[in-house]
């Protein structure tokens, strides 16, 4: 990729410098949590006048913009034209036609709401709608730097900022690290494609260049280039078996092009050239096998069984073959079972199957699980002394954003004031630690349209190599024209695209710092209120109600194995001590702050399933169980096609299941033995779903909301209780 030029460099520093001149301008002086009301429009548009305030200097810049950019040039809309028929006409159905739409929108979701505790979506921050906004009526597309100059930059500085709070090296003060790149996708799917397909052609490079040195006369000499193997021993790649090549470490493999430059004066271009005949990209697997020595079976790739969908979807796309993505189990806390990777790594090893990568599920959609990176990079270690090497993918496109709760401010805050509302929370100990391991992963997906609050489309991608960047790029004449101006646009999988996804991204940075004074104040808050949710739920439940509430992720007394008084004695410290207190409360109170990060999930998910009683006495049919739960979500949801106004919804929530084939039959029964159901059957368990991405849930205006939350729960599962069981009785 050609560098950008020193005039875009120099462009994109005073572009920043400004920004920042005027947001410092914006930013609201006061402790921790009025910075955060003046970084979202609000539950109820409290910050209207500031929204309308930045809109209208957007709206203003960019009409003052096409006035005076050319100022000879003649205008079209005369003020005679406005005063015809015609005009008139045209302006009263679009006013009439956005009216109607503006109806109909009245029927969304409402994310921003208290009572949105569904999906991992909610409000987006102000600057990045104002971002959005501003540059949408620009219209650039991020595909080509000469159709977004301004945007492109941008795109490239958001990389460096998602990088970088990863813990990837973005500088070039030391050659021996590879610098890291990033840039945005229209979401996590789309990044996932493009890790896989990056590993893909990874893992046959040096199969293709071996081919390519015995074929071709101006490369023989390039076969006595020295490899060093995944074990350490060095050869050479004339001499290395395929098994040795397709188990090089990434950095090795994207060294080799400017080796075979310096070190025999072979001309990139040519190698390229060259390379086309025998790269799987334009080849695919039926060319690139015929280069293999026998004995060589299908390549493959790991992940949890909690991964996202699009990762077979990949899958089945590049070839790969759905098939031959190997899900492993999950342990009891929904992540990967580190020995059933373990044994999964040494079939591949025995019978000769590539391994393309491993994912590390960095907060599972569902529960808000964090995989064992740690024990994750440690295997990977182990099966290179024994010739087996992978990348390892971070899938963090819920959680990535959580690392900025890790990161100490680079610069002085506004105020050094203690929080006085709602306190921010760490992660516990366990999620810390492969926090702390994050920067081991060769690529990373991260989503800023999820935790960073950045509105749709805007996913993302980092690679810890930015050169492996490469290995998907492919140059159209009509959109690159390979000279000065530097573009994103040759990567990955997508062509056209929103440079306001860019834009609004950027703005949100420049405005929330991705650190501990920013994102990571909202997502620690984020953290404190899920601890709140979770408690309480699970103690929602009085012993004379007609039914249970069971949270997948357990008490820690149960996780640690406690007997049951020590259970109930944590339990009843929760119900007492943390649900009805006040946050200067439970902050005062060091055995609650002390339990507060072990509670519920890795992140800010909580999952939960309600059984019922008839007749005091607990129904251990599955079937009924699904009934309730299914409708229990259907009564705290809205549906296509089905007008119900939003407020009839006292509160959202989502769903799912937990089946044998997706978590395991040992998984599930246990579960089911925690609900009081019959294990005697293969059916799956509907499971429910909360979200809590609202910082402020605990510090409204009139203090701690959950309580009205849990009152709507409650009401909705008696509701429905009584449904189930009066059903069941006139049958």
């Amino acid at each position: 990729m050609k560098q950008p030029s020193n005039s875009k460099k120099l462009f994109a520093r005073q572009l920043q410098q400004q920004q920042n001149e005027i947001l410092s301008k914006l930013r609201v002086k006061g402790t921790g949590s009025d910075d955060l009301a003046g970084w979202f429009l609000g539950p109820k548009a409290e910050n209207t006048e500031l929204l309308h305030h930045l809109i209208q200097r957007a709206m203003d810049n960019h009409c003052n913009d096409r006035k005076n950019l050319y100022p000879n040039d003649p205008v079209y809309v005369t003020e005679e034209m406005k005063q015809t028929p015609e005009y008139q006409e045209t302006v009263r159905v679009l006013q009439h036609k956005l009216d109607v739409l503006l109806e109909e929108l009245k029927g969304s979701v409402p994310f921003w709401s208290y009572r949105w505790q569904s999906h991992m979506n909610w409000d987006t921050t102000l600057p990045s709608m104002v971002g959005y906004f501003g540059t949408m009526l620009y219209n650039p597309n991020n595909v080509a730097a000469e159709a977004s100059p301004v945007t492109t930059v941008l795109e490239m500085i958001v990389g460096d900022e998602l990088c970088k709070m990863l813990g990837y090296n973005i500088t070039d003060n030391n050659p021996a690290i590879p610098k890291a790149w990033g840039h945005i996708t229209c979401d996590g799917s789309i990044a996932n494609n493009e890790a896989m397909w990056a590993a893909r052609n990874l893992k046959y490079y040096s199969i293709s260049l071996a081919a390519a040195i015995k074929d071709t006369p101006e490369l023989s000499q390039a076969g006595a280039l020295q490899l060093t193997l995944a074990n350490g021993t060095i050869t050479t790649i004339g001499a290395a078996s395929s098994w040795d090549l397709l188990n090089l470490s990434v950095d090795e493999v994207l060294s080799i092009p400017d080796r075979l430059q310096s070190e025999f004066n072979i001309n990139l271009d040519l190698l390229t050239q060259i390379l086309n005949n025998y790269s799987i990209q334009n080849i695919g697997f039926d060319g690139i096998n015929k280069f293999l020595d026998s004995g060589i079976q299908s390549p493959s790739m790991m992940a949890a069984s909690t991964c996202h969908y699009s990762w077979p979807k990949s899958a089945a796309v590049l070839g790969l073959g759905a098939n031959n993505l190997i899900k492993v189990y999950v342990d009891e806390n929904a992540r990967l079972h580190i020995g059933r990777l373990r044994e999964e790594l040494q079939k591949s090893l025995d019978r000769k199957s590539p391994v393309l990568m491993v994912v590390a599920v960095i907060g599972s959609t569902e529960e808000s699980a964090v995989d064992p990176l740690k024990d994750i990079v440690a295997v990977r270690e182990e099966f290179r002394q024994k010739g087996l090497n992978f990348v390892i993918h971070g899938d963090a496109a819920w959680g990535g954003y959580f690392a900025s709760i890790l990161r100490q401010p680079e610069h002085e805050v506004l105020s050094k004031r203690a929080l006085l509302y709602t306190p921010t929370l760490t992660m516990n100990d366990y999620v810390t630690e492969q926090y702390a391991n994050i920067q081991e992963c060769d690529s990373i997906t991260i989503d800023p349209h999820k935790a960073g609050y950045i509105p749709y489309p805007a996913g993302g991608l980092c690679y810890k190599n930015g050169a492996m960047r490469n290995l998907v790029a492919f140059t159209a004449p009509v959109v690159y024209h390979g000279g000065i101006d530097p573009t994103v646009g040759i990567y990955g999988l997508e062509g056209s695209k929103p440079g306001a996804a860019a834009a609004a991204a950027y703005l949100s940075h420049q405005v929330i710092p991705l650190d501990q004074s920013g994102y990571g104040q909202i997502l620690g808050k984020c953290l404190f209120n899920s601890k709140r949710l979770y408690s309480a739920f699970i103690t929602m439940a009085e012993p004379d109600d007609p039914f249970i509430i069971v949270p997948f992720q357990r008490l820690p007394a149960e996780k640690h194995g406690e007997d049951p008084q020590k259970i109930k004695e944590q339990y009843d410290f929760i119900k007492n001590e943390i649900v009805p207190k006040t946050n200067e409360e439970i902050m005062s109170n060091a055995e609650a702050v002390e339990l507060l990060p072990e509670l519920g999930s890795d992140q800010i998910i909580i999952t939960y399933t309600f059984n019922f009683k008839e007749n005091g006495v607990l129904n251990k049919d599955v079937d009924k169980l699904n009934e309730l739960n299914l409708n229990i979500f259907q009564a705290l949801s809205l549906s296509p096609g089905e007008h119900d106004h939003p407020s009839k919804t006292p509160m959202y929530v989502t769903q799912s299941q937990f089946d044998n084939d997706s978590y395991g039959k040992s998984f599930v029964n246990s579960y089911k033995e925690r609900l009081g159901i019959s294990t005697d059957n293969d059916e799956p368990v509907n499971i429910l779903i909360s979200t809590t991405m609202n910082p402020w849930l605990t510090d409204t205006a009139d203090g701690n909301f959950i309580p009205e939350l849990v009152k709507a729960l409650r009401q909705t599962v008696l509701e429905q209780v009584e449904k189930v069981v009066g059903a069941m009785e006139l049958a």
